[in-house]
């Protein structure tokens, strides 16, 4: 079976293109995709069958070998720095549920602040 990567694969039209490892071009519809597969991003490695088409190739059972590292993965922090904020994060939390045990919440700058620094950890995590 022939191996390739995604040229590119647009989810609404439900069609793109593979660059063959010879380099031709092969038409990919979402038929061919395999079940659960919702969209391709480009560079992702497939392994397909061909059948020719009235416009040329065509696809067929196509088997995702693997995706690309997606941009947010690979701009991660590695897992030490994380464990560093996150420990640092805890303790800026039970500063303040002590606070707030003693009926005190944090002023809206503080609160402003720690809400930020919550969503910039989540983000990271959920890259």
């Amino acid at each position: 079976m022939p191996t390739g990567k995604v040229r590119f694969y647009d989810d609404e039209k439900g069609f793109g293109f593979i660059t063959t490892d010879d380099g031709q071009d092969v038409f990919l519809h979402a038929t061919a995709l395999p079940a659960g597969t919702t969209g391709l991003k480009p560079g992702t490695r497939l392994d397909f069958g061909v059948a020719d088409g009235k416009r040329g190739l065509q696809a067929l059972a196509v088997r995702v070998l693997e995706a690309p590292v997606s941009l947010a993965k690979r701009s991660r922090k590695p897992a030490d720095d994380m464990a560093v904020i996150v420990e640092d994060l805890v303790g800026l939390l039970d500063g303040i549920g002590a606070d707030l045990r003693r009926g005190r919440y944090p002023s809206g700058v503080h609160s402003k602040k720690v809400a930020a620094v919550l969503r910039k950890v989540a983000d990271e995590l959920d890259a």
